[in-house]
């Protein structure tokens, strides 16, 4: 399996850009709805994305992160989007974008690595479980196709387990000309090992045919659209984002990262068409970012964040909030944000409605081990 998924070099297929890690990954289902998961890898400031301008205590824990221009997009009386957010705050105008704010993961530490782990796997430990939790919702979906080849030098944990799929990396190196492909083809025609890894290699390279795949945020959002739009392409697509890790000089590395986030938002949007209004999008991320910044402009590993929804599928305007005030003695061991929606409980419910599954089923299968609430529901339309 794993030696599948590693067999096609980097070198030869491409890596993808800085914002974007390296691939994107696909997974074949038989369904006309999309569910696309944004993982925001290196922990995104929930509370500077969605700010909390209501509660009395923001302005001093963050009074010198707020852009001069003010303090955000206002979503309703209590909380403004990230200034830099514009497209998305015209989808959430629109009712075609919600967050879900003081949600986590079941993991209380702060390592990155392990943080993601749990957030991919779905369990409450970090390397407990072998497989992910996308690859687990991939199989109570019916079969579209019996195989998939992964092409990237690594598939994502959320992806990985007995469901196959593939991924694929936009490359900014020459393609191998077409001399070169008939001879690798004509090689390993007669391995019983290696021609059935090159032949889907080779399907999944003609599904890509005619995306013009580049490395920039805006490309990457169309070249996602293009994949989920093609009559025989996949119906469930993972993005990882890069460069959540705002230790210092947060404003300025924070509003590029939404910027280039934003603009992805868009390119989705604008090539998945009139698929959009089946389209659900789960942006996540491992854990939160500390209540107060550092001495060095940004702010350290916290616990609870933002989480988003977004797609003309989604039952949007609105902010879902059990808000727990970040005045000192509210806030988790002294210096966090209090989580108080579990993740595992957003993922469940989105993900069911989604792709018109039971959520209690969708819940026992992605989620066995957590002890969280039950999946939350009326998140996507009807």
């Amino acid at each position: 399996m794993i030696a599948r998924r590693q067999f096609l070099s980097a070198a030869a297929l491409g890596a993808a850009g800085l914002f974007v890690s390296p691939g994107i990954a696909f997974a074949n289902a038989a369904t006309d709805r999309r569910f696309v998961f944004i993982i925001q890898r290196g922990a995104a400031d929930g509370l500077d994305i969605v700010r909390p301008t209501g509660d009395a205590a923001f302005s001093a824990l963050r009074g010198p992160l707020v852009d001069e221009a003010g303090p955000g997009i206002p979503l309703d009386p209590h909380f403004s989007l990230h200034p830099a957010l514009v497209e998305l705050g015209k989808m959430y105008g629109g009712g075609e974008a919600l967050f879900v704010h003081a949600v986590a993961s079941p993991y209380r530490d702060r390592s990155h690595f392990d943080g993601q782990n749990v957030l991919e796997t779905g369990g409450t430990q970090p390397y407990v479980l072998r497989d992910g939790w996308l690859n687990r919702l991939t199989a109570m979906l019916p079969r579209a196709s019996e195989d998939a080849i992964a092409i990237a030098p690594t598939v994502p944990a959320a992806l990985r387990g007995p469901v196959q799929v593939a991924s694929f990396a936009p490359s900014g190196l020459a393609q191998p000309v077409d001399d070169l492909m008939t001879r690798v083809t004509m090689l390993y025609d007669a391995d019983p090992a290696l021609h059935p890894i090159w032949s889907a290699a080779l399907e999944t390279k003609a599904l890509a045919a005619g995306t013009a795949a580049k490395q920039d945020p805006a490309s990457l959002g169309r070249l996602t659209a293009k994949f989920l739009t093609k009559p025989a392409g996949p119906r469930i697509a993972m993005l990882e984002t890069l460069g959540w890790d705002t230790h210092d000089a947060q404003r300025g590395r924070l509003s590029t990262q939404l910027k280039n986030l934003d603009t992805l938002l868009v390119g989705l949007r604008e090539g998945l068409g009139s698929t959009w209004g089946s389209t659900t999008i789960l942006v996540a991320t491992e854990f939160g970012r500390t209540a107060a910044m550092n001495g060095t402009g940004g702010t350290d590993h916290g616990t609870a964040s933002v989480a988003m929804l977004i797609g003309g599928a989604v039952k949007g305007g609105r902010v879902v909030a059990d808000w727990p005030g970040l005045a000192p003695s509210s806030l988790y061991e002294a210096r966090d944000l209090r989580p108080t929606t579990a993740l595992d409980a957003l993922i469940a419910g989105a993900a069911a409605e989604a792709l018109a599954l039971d959520p209690e089923r969708v819940g026992r299968g992605l989620f066995a081990q957590a002890t969280t609430s039950r999946p939350m529901t009326g998140l996507i339309k009807a």
